[in-house]
C-alpha cells in the first residue's frame, strides 16, 4: 500500500513553481496530461519546441479547468521523498475521483534536462464543488490508499 496523496500544496505555490521553470525554458522539457469525463489529451514539450507555445497550452488548460472546476487540490511529486510515480498518482486520482463527477485531473511534468533535481511534477485535481474537494482530502490525504 502506498500513500499517494501526501504532498498537497496551494495552487498559488504550484503556479509560482511553474513560472520559475518557464523562466529558464532551455533547461526543461516535459508534458501536460489532461483527463476528464469528456477529454483525454497529452501535450508534450520536447527540445526544439517553443517554450512560449507550451506555456500557453499549460496556461490555457489550467484556465479552462478553472472555468468548470475551480476548486483545485494540487499534489507535488518528488523523487527525494520516494513518492509513487506520477503515472501511479494520476491513475489513482482518476480512479478515486470517478464518484465525484466532473473532476478534471491534470498532470504537469517539467523535467530538467541537466539534472533531475530540477524536475517539477504536479497533479492537479480540479473539483466542481468545494464539498467534493473537502471530502477527497478527508478521505485520502495522508492515508494509505491501495495501489
Amino acid at each position: 500500500m502506498t500513500i499517494f496523496f501526501k504532498a498537497a500544496i496551494s495552487d498559488d505555490v504550484a503556479f509560482g513553481m511553474i513560472e520559475r521553470c518557464f523562466s529558464d525554458p532551455d533547461d526543461y522539457d516535459g508534458y501536460l496530461d489532461i483527463f476528464s469525463d469528456h477529454t483525454e489529451q497529452t501535450i508534450s514539450w520536447s527540445k526544439g519546441r517553443s517554450a512560449d507555445e507550451f506555456k500557453d497550452q499549460v496556461t490555457e488548460a489550467l484556465r479552462s479547468a478553472w472555468e468548470t472546476a475551480r476548486f483545485f487540490q494540487v499534489y507535488e511529486r518528488r523523487e527525494d521523498r520516494d513518492d509513487a510515480g506520477t503515472n501511479e498518482i494520476r491513475r489513482a486520482a482518476i480512479d478515486l475521483t470517478r464518484a465525484y463527477g466532473g473532476v478534471i485531473v491534470i498532470t504537469l511534468s517539467l523535467l530538467g534536462r541537466r539534472s533531475s533535481a530540477n524536475d517539477l511534477e504536479l497533479v492537479f485535481l480540479c473539483f466542481q464543488e468545494d464539498a467534493q474537494r473537502r471530502n477527497f482530502r478527508v478521505r485520502y490525504d495522508g492515508k494509505f490508499v491501495p495501489a
